[in-house]
């Protein structure tokens, strides 16, 4: 005779299988590399520094 099928489980696995098939597309969608990330933190220090560099003396 043949093993009992769990059906909640087999779905279950399948929800996970899909979830992380669109988490994979999303990041290839929306996410951003390393460089770009770098750039970015780059860009937001270099602009702290320049309005720090402007502010007035108390």
């Amino acid at each position: 005779m043949a093993e009992p099928t769990n059906l909640n489980r087999f779905r279950k696995q399948q929800a996970r299988e899909k979830k992380r098939a669109q988490a994979d597309e999303n990041a290839v969608k929306f996410g951003r590399t390393r460089a770009e990330k770098q750039r970015d933190k780059a860009e937001a220090e270099r602009a702290t520094r320049r309005i720090d560099g402007h502010k007035r003396d108390a």
